[in-house]
């Protein structure tokens, strides 16, 4: 890309949508026709008036078109607002010819969309950062069927509401995925995913299993398997696991170790059976894992120094998609979390919010981080 403009950013927290409007509107500054393309992320508290404000914005600042979501918190520069009536706003001076809008992606619209791959003559596979509806059970199916159809790597989430799950993409959508592809000829970038959660233990063999309940591991009782991993102490009080203690599995083939973490729905000591929140069948690995403060701020300050060395010159913006479960839920208050990434890799212009699931290549994911990096 050989324009000059920078990329800007913009968040505000105000009980006045208006009022916040007009805080980000003179934080992003004067914008020239450069900027084709807007991120933009608002709290639970202004889910009601998504479009409003995102109209207001496209007609203030002159950006044409715009992509993003609503979740219970909302990601700026170094800062987080959770709880909190917040917009978060990142502007990017793409053409119209290195980004393509994706909307309405679902099972159910598939021919209107088409084979995206088949229409694009892309010199190597688009970054496409999507937004997804988590009422709608085919998301998973989704979003393979959609890195499959662009050939390109997914990032993003799912709303986060407690008043609809919308997603914008240049006008209101809900009920599958929608975002936007990047193209990276002519958008460097780079992306990064970081664990909430760390193993206590190996991972087991399923030897038998029925749906999402594990029978047996390693050709014992899951119980017995799933005790020996937690410790004694744990194993004596299982409602204290609640919350604490999480199944992951592992995902095949992955030079990183990756594994997707599902919540432990149930335990029961008469059978001796575990069920989790995913359909498991005999062959597959399961491992247990402990959601810890400590070693999640390890693992996001890993996955940020990593993508420092890899990146090599300046970061010029980023987008940040987080589980509501991390955050002050985990990394505690002061917008620890954010601080973490701006401690590593410097203040850079950042936009993003807190997800009810993250999406990281072409899988679904829990209490991650997901980070992408423009350079």
């Amino acid at each position: 890309m050989t324009s000059i403009a920078q990329f800007r950013a913009a968040h505000a927290s105000h009980l006045d949508r208006h009022e916040a409007i007009s805080e980000i509107v003179h934080g992003l500054g004067n914008l020239n026709a450069e900027y084709g393309l807007g991120f933009l992320y608002i709290s639970d508290a202004y889910a009601a008036s998504f479009g409003e404000i995102a109209e207001k914005l496209r007609q203030k600042t002159g950006v044409p078109h715009w992509v993003g979501s609503v979740g219970m918190g909302v990601c700026g520069t170094a800062r987080e607002y959770f709880d909190a009536a917040a917009i978060s706003v990142l502007v990017a001076p793409f053409a119209n010819s290195s980004f393509r809008i994706v909307r309405d992606f679902q099972l159910e619209t598939l021919g209107e969309v088409g084979p995206l791959n088949d229409q694009l003559d892309l010199g190597s596979p688009p970054l496409v950062v999507v937004h997804g509806d988590p009422s709608n059970q085919e998301l998973p199916q989704l979003i393979e069927l959609l890195a499959e159809q662009t050939g390109g790597f997914l990032v993003g989430g799912l709303s986060s509401s407690q008043a609809g799950h919308a997603q914008l993409a240049d006008k209101i959508v809900e009920g599958g995925l929608s975002g936007v592809m990047l193209f990276p000829a002519e958008i460097p970038l780079l992306t990064g995913l970081t664990q909430g959660c760390s193993p206590i233990g190996p991972a087991h063999e399923v030897t038998e299993a029925e749906q999402n309940v594990l029978l047996s591991l390693d050709g014992k009782p899951a119980l017995d398997v799933f005790c020996e991993d937690i410790g004694e102490e744990l194993a004596e009080d299982l409602q204290s696991c609640a919350g604490l203690i999480f199944a992951a599995i592992p995902v095949e083939g992955s030079d990183t170790g990756d594994y997707l973490v599902r919540n432990l729905v149930g335990i029961d000591p008469q059978s001796g059976a575990v069920a989790i929140g995913e359909y498991v069948e005999a062959g597959q690995r399961v491992l247990f894992c402990r959601r810890d403060p400590a070693s999640a701020e390890k693992d996001l300050r890993r996955m940020a120094r990593n993508l420092k060395q890899r990146a090599g010159t300046e970061i010029k913006a980023g987008l940040y998609f987080s589980c509501v479960a991390r955050g002050p839920n985990q990394f505690g208050p002061d917008s620890r979390e954010l601080g973490i990434i701006a401690e590593e890799l410097g203040a850079f212009p950042l936009a993003g919010f807190f997800a009810n699931g993250e999406i990281s290549h072409n899988r679904l994911y829990g209490y991650t981080g997901v980070l992408t990096l423009f350079l």
